[in-house]
């Protein structure tokens, strides 16, 4: 897995504004020419995704973004079937 940050283009988050309610946790802003050509990038460089995960986060210095977050199951080793996982 590639541990560079992948920022999600074309979002702006920012905090909820001082009269918001409790429930209300994010704002979020699309530029849609700019989400819609990096969408395309993420479909792009893997043709078979189905999901974009991202993460609301917020930088030391008080500023939010939206992350990407990449994550690929690990391959689990395939096992044939043994006498012990035959009920009989």
């Amino acid at each position: 897995m590639n541990d560079e940050k992948q920022f999600v283009d074309g979002v702006i988050v920012k905090a909820p504004g001082d009269n918001a309610p409790d429930f209300v946790k994010a704002k979020l802003s699309f530029k849609l020419s700019e989400f819609k050509d990096w969408v395309g990038q993420c479909v792009k460089s893997e043709p078979d995704i189905e999901w974009i995960n991202v993460e609301l986060k917020e930088s030391l210095n008080g500023r939010w973004y939206a992350e990407r977050i990449v994550w690929k199951p690990e391959a689990q080793p395939q096992r044939g079937a043994s006498s012990e996982d035959i009920p009989w």
